[in-house]
């Protein structure tokens, strides 16, 4: 699904196909995905088509056809009208503004000397540097930067991928006043609009993304795959296929299993399917893009022949167009027990379904390659409209979690002073 806002819309709500979360038996940890020759992404075209790829499979139904994604809003919204004070959390929970007026904020990645990094999407084409410390402004480091959304820090470099390349700026905190040219690791990307944009991450001296399906529902060819490479862009892998948008995800601080959300495809109605939490548990993965969804659910065109016994099942169910974004296991000793090892999911929200909803759920693995779903933070809707939509996550020092708020240019922080 694509993260965007939605026009107004008026459908009627149609049957609730439901899911119990699959389990999976993982491998050793140790194994990693298979090493196969991959054909280089941007050899691949998207498929031709008369209408965006967000509309295709669309109805042709009066309410369906006045549905859209549109742009976020192009100013953030003032400190005092932002939905921080709405929001609801469990007892014991504290919920705060860290940071206003950034806008588009999205990714957030923190330096080793505390700054915290701030990508951003649609609307800003901007990377921003806030101190943990002293008076938190958004200085822009990277301006102009069109979909400058992945962002990652790793030894002293910050790296940025963009929709069509993926750089290194080397000595990035010492450098904010100016970055200087960064050093170009892999310039082979797609580009293009639907789910280019990227979420990146570094583990084990790998960085991995994800390259998007092209379209709502297609042949994805070499699309719709979460690879990897080394730090210097060579050696580019496979990592799970059948995956057709993921904007979030992160490793098992245990098992270094990779875990990632993924959203599902629009058009078969308002409340199927549901958008996936997934495990990657062993190599060679088909996560069932674009012949079924959910786990259970053939498509009606790419299904045909197909069973989805066939593609690994889903860890966990999301919700209906739920727009699942950002994923991070929290690795703080702030918070209880409870939540020690357990991952916080951004559900941004859908904008092609009638009744609105967002929120910071937290997921905890079963240990079965399975894991249980439930909300965290809410408020973010009110009168059916968005006050605000959550991106992604950071885990500061002190164990607090900040937590990116896109639709209303802000950062939260939340803090756990119970017993």
């Amino acid at each position: 699904m694509l993260q965007l806002r939605p026009l107004v819309a008026l459908a009627s709500l149609l049957s609730i196909v439901t899911f119990t979360s699959a389990q999976q038996q993982p491998p050793a940890p140790s194994q990693p995905p298979t090493t196969t020759p991959t054909p280089t992404p941007a050899q691949q075209q998207p498929p031709a088509a008369d209408e965006p790829g967000w509309a295709k499979g669309r109805p042709k139904t009066e309410t369906a056809m006045r549905m859209a994604p549109v742009p976020a809003f192009p100013i953030p919204t003032a400190p005092d009208q932002l939905p921080t004070k709405k929001f609801k959390l469990p007892p014991g929970f504290k919920v705060e503004t860290w940071a206003s007026g950034v806008l588009d904020a999205r990714g957030l990645r923190q330096g080793a000397k505390g700054n915290v990094f701030v990508s951003t999407l649609f609307v800003a084409n901007k990377v921003y540097a806030i101190p943990e410390q002293g008076k938190r402004e958004a200085k822009v480091i990277i301006d102009k930067m069109e979909k400058a959304t992945g962002i990652e820090f790793h030894k002293g470099s910050l790296y940025l991928a963009t929709h069509k390349q993926i750089l290194r700026y080397d000595n990035a905190e010492n450098n904010l006043g100016n970055l200087g040219t960064p050093k170009v690791l892999y310039d082979k990307l797609p580009g293009g609009d639907d789910h280019s944009w990227k979420y990146i991450r570094i583990h084990n001296d790998k960085l991995y993304f994800a390259i998007g399906a092209p379209c709502n529902i297609c042949d994805p060819g070499e699309y719709a795959k979460i690879y990897r490479m080394n730090l210097d862009g060579s050696g580019m892998e496979t990592v799970a296929a059948g995956v057709r948008n993921t904007v979030g995800f992160d490793f098992h601080p245990k098992t270094g299993q990779l875990w990632f959300t993924d959203n599902g495809r629009d058009w078969l109605s308002e409340e199927i399917p549901n958008d996936e939490l997934n495990v990657v548990s062993g190599p060679n993965q088909h996560f069932g893009y674009p012949f079924c969804h959910q786990g259970n659910i053939p498509d009606p065109e790419f299904g045909w022949g197909k069973s989805c016994n066939d593609y690994a099942r889903p860890a966990a169910l999301l919700g209906p167009h739920a727009g699942s974004l950002g994923l991070k296991f929290y690795t703080g000793k702030m918070f209880p027990a409870k939540y020690q090892g357990a991952m916080f999911i951004a559900r941004h929200g859908p904008w092609n379904r009638t009744v609105k909803y967002a929120d910071v759920s937290v997921a905890i693995p079963d240990g079965k390659g399975g894991a249980r779903v439930e909300p965290f933070m809410t408020g973010f809707v009110e009168n059916n409209s968005y006050l605000g939509r959550p991106v992604d996550f950071l885990v500061l020092k002190d164990g607090s979690m900040l937590v990116s708020d896109d639709h209303a240019g802000a950062i939260y922080r939340i803090s756990y002073g119970g017993k």
